[in-house]
C-alpha cells in the first residue's frame, strides 16, 4: 500500500509504502465496538458513593412506640422509606478497569486506522517542524491542509511546540504514536500523522514474535552483506 506524503503546504511530494495486512485490514464492527467499551470502561473513576442507613447520621432513637398509635411501626428515621433515610443497594466506589488482549487492542488500531485511510481522512504529513507552539502556527497549517472539523494529531514523539500549538483549539487533540489507540482516533474525523508516526504505528501493530523475527531477517541481511 502506498500512503501520499504531503508538506506543510498540502503539496504531494512523495509516497510512504505500508504493508497491506498491517494498514489494509477489513473492519470488524463487533471487535472495535468490545475495544471501544472497555476503553470508556477503564476511563471511569468509579468514586461515585451513597449511604446506606447504617452510614446516615441520626436515627438512634425509635420514633414512636411500637403500637397502639394506628400509625405503622418505624424503628428509625433513616430507614430507606423516610426522606433523608439512607438508599437501597445504591452505588459504592468500585473499580470498572479491564483488561483488552494485546492482540484484540492491535487489531482494533488496525481496523479503525484502515478505516481512515479508505476514507481518506488520514493525513500522513513528512514533517510537523513549521509548528512553533503559537496556535496560529497549527491554524494555519490545518488550512493549508485543507482539514476541517476534529483532527488528532500523531507525532514520532513527545513534542512540547505541537501540543502547545494544539491546547487553545478545541477540535485539536495531540499524542506521541505510542500512546495511540482505537478509541481516540475513532472520536476524530481526520487523522494527520508524520511519516515516522506512521511507520511506528505500522510497527506496534505487528506481533511482537513477528517483530523480532523481521528484525533477525534484517540483520542477517547486513552480516550477509558485509
Amino acid at each position: 500500500m502506498e500512503l501520499p506524503v504531503v508538506n506543510g503546504n498540502g503539496q504531494a511530494i512523495d509516497t510512504i509504502s505500508i504493508d497491506d495486512g498491517v494498514l489494509d485490514v477489513p473492519m470488524n464492527p463487533t471487535l472495535v465496538h468490545q475495544a471501544m467499551v472497555i476503553y470508556q470502561l477503564n476511563q471511569r473513576q468509579g468514586t461515585h458513593s451513597t449511604l446506606t442507613r447504617a452510614e446516615v447520621s441520626g436515627g438512634g432513637r425509635k420514633p414512636w412506640i411500637q403500637k397502639h398509635t394506628g400509625r405503622a411501626r418505624q424503628g428509625s428515621i433513616r430507614s430507606p422509606q423516610w426522606r433523608h433515610g439512607g438508599i437501597v443497594f445504591g452505588p459504592k466506589p468500585r473499580d470498572y478497569r479491564k483488561t483488552l488482549p494485546r492482540a484484540m487492542r492491535r487489531k482494533a488500531l488496525q481496523c479503525v486506522l484502515s478505516e481512515k485511510i479508505r476514507r481518506g481522512r488520514l493525513v500522513c504529513i513528512d514533517s510537523l517542524g513549521e509548528l512553533d507552539g503559537r496556535t496560529k502556527s497549527m491554524k494555519r497549517l490545518l488550512e493549508n491542509l485543507g482539514i476541517a472539523g476534529s483532527v488528532l494529531v500523531i507525532t514520532d514523539a513527545a513534542d512540547q511546540n505541537v501540543v502547545r500549538a494544539g491546547s487553545n483549539l478545541k477540535q485539536v487533540w495531540s499524542l506521541p504514536s505510542d500512546l495511540v489507540n482505537a478509541n481516540d482516533i475513532l472520536k476524530r474525523e481526520t487523522v494527520l500523522a508524520t511519516v515516522g508516526a506512521v511507520r511506528r504505528i505500522a510497527e506496534l501493530c505487528v506481533a511482537p514474535r513477528f517483530r523480532a523475527r523481521k528484525s533477525a531477517d534484517v540483520a542477517n541481511g547486513e552480516e550477509a552483506q558485509g
